[in-house]
């Protein structure tokens, strides 16, 4: 980067950034998600408003590949956090529910995301046909994790029962929505070299079966209440950044390197990085990485060239989307005995996809399985069914429902599992 691109990068920097933070505030005063309006911006900063001279003006081509730096950075990051914040917990005493809720969450969207596939494929699809494919399938069968996590809290529902079943099902569709994409990274990316694919479960296991104890060692040898020295801050960064290194040279995104270490983070003895230092980074992930990240895929999202066949296929996109998911959850909760309300409360929160979606389409994207036109309408569809979630939730959950369900009176604190049936089974 030359010295004359440093000004214009701060400037657009200083933009997104205060872009973000208004648009998410908005968003929030409308009862959304903040990421729904710093996916907004995002969009408006591209080129769909006044023929592209926001981005032309405000980004100009010399600084772009810097904010894509930082963009996939913010990313990696981001990964990284939420394959350190996923907890196995959520999964005891309600693990049959949650795994087949999770399944049928994935099953039926995927399926239905494929066929969608096989009839978008003229126009849809720029590489191997098999991976636009499978890769339909993912993008519909995403659940946002951690939008999700903040739509449960907002709404008083995350120590509900079916807040936390809602929880443990995500976090499975996550682990399942991510070794899927890596499939599809591996049949469109592997390049000259498919066989380094294949390096991926040793790596996996050598991360977790040698890394994960021996951070444990490390972090246990320092004093709990004492100050955080480099070697952990040092031994954490290296590690974050060799391990997404690695999947790339495999042919996969870096993004599955950075979530894998953060898996591979022990929980133990690592209390002090996570009290004093994972906040911060959080912080700084969600306030400047992360809005580039949003600026760098509405640079690539132009609605004004959308026609009206395009938006016909919004429409079905948008179909498949609600249907598979919101069917899926549900016929998962009913097989599993969970009332028929809670079971359309989980239809609901699973439809919940946000940034997760964002980052999986830009997958696609950079691996050349999507064309920016579809591109463009699957982030519509992302915001859409991000958006429905609380609308939805005040009209099949509302707040005396809630209360209700918390109360000692109902019994329902926590989730009871008694012979495979959970305690959102009693008649409706």
């Amino acid at each position: 980067m030359s010295p004359h691109t440093v000004a214009p990068l701060l400037l657009g920097l200083a933009v997104i950034v205060v872009t973000a933070w208004l648009l998410g505030m908005l968003a929030r005063r409308l009862g959304q998600p903040a990421v729904i309006g710093e996916i907004v911006g995002g969009v408006l900063l591209g080129p769909t408003l006044f023929g592209g001279a926001i981005p032309r003006t405000l980004f100009p081509a010399e600084v772009r590949p810097s904010l894509t730096l930082l963009a996939d950075i913010g990313v990696c990051l981001f990964m990284f956090l939420i394959g350190l914040h996923l907890d196995h917990t959520l999964l005891r005493g309600q693990s049959r529910t949650a795994s087949v809720v999770s399944v049928c969450a994935m099953l039926l969207p995927f399926g239905l995301g494929a066929l969608l596939a096989l009839y978008l494929a003229g126009g849809g699809g720029t590489g191997d046909r098999v991976a636009f494919v499978l890769f339909m399938g993912v993008a519909m069968a995403v659940t946002a994790f951690p939008v999700l996590a903040r739509i449960l809290t907002d709404k008083g529902l995350i120590d509900t029962p079916i807040g936390g079943l809602a929880l443990a099902c995500a976090a499975v569709g996550d682990v399942l929505a991510w070794a899927l994409l890596a499939v599809v990274a591996a049949l469109a990316g592997g390049g000259g070299h498919p066989w380094r694919v294949l390096f991926v479960v040793p790596f996996a296991a050598v991360l977790l079966g040698v890394v994960r104890p021996l951070l444990a060692r490390l972090a246990a040898r320092r004093p709990v209440s004492g100050p955080l020295t480099g070697v952990v801050l040092v031994a954490g960064a290296a590690g974050l950044l060799l391990s997404a290194q690695a999947t790339s040279w495999m042919g996969l995104h870096a993004i599955f390197g950075a979530f894998l270490f953060g898996v591979a983070m022990p929980r133990e003895g690592v209390s002090a990085l996570r009290e004093r230092v994972l906040p911060w980074i959080e912080r700084i992930c969600a306030v400047m990485l992360l809005p580039v990240f949003f600026m760098a895929a509405g640079l690539k999202v132009d609605l004004s060239r959308l026609d009206t066949v395009a938006f016909g296929e919004l429409a079905l996109i948008l179909l498949v989307a609600v249907t598979g998911k919101f069917g899926g959850a549900y016929l998962g909760g009913r097989i599993t005995g969970v009332r028929p309300r809670h079971s359309a409360v989980l239809g609901i929160l699973m439809n919940t996809r946000g940034l997760t979606e964002l980052i999986v389409l830009t997958v696609g994207l950079e691996l050349g399985v999507l064309t920016p036109r579809l591109y463009s309408l699957m982030i519509l569809m992302a915001l859409v069914t991000t958006a429905m979630t609380g609308v939805l939730l005040r009209i099949v959950y509302p707040e005396r429902r809630v209360i209700e369900d918390r109360s000692p009176r109902t019994g329902a604190t926590r989730l009871h599992v008694n012979e495979g049936r959970s305690g959102l089974s009693d008649e409706y």
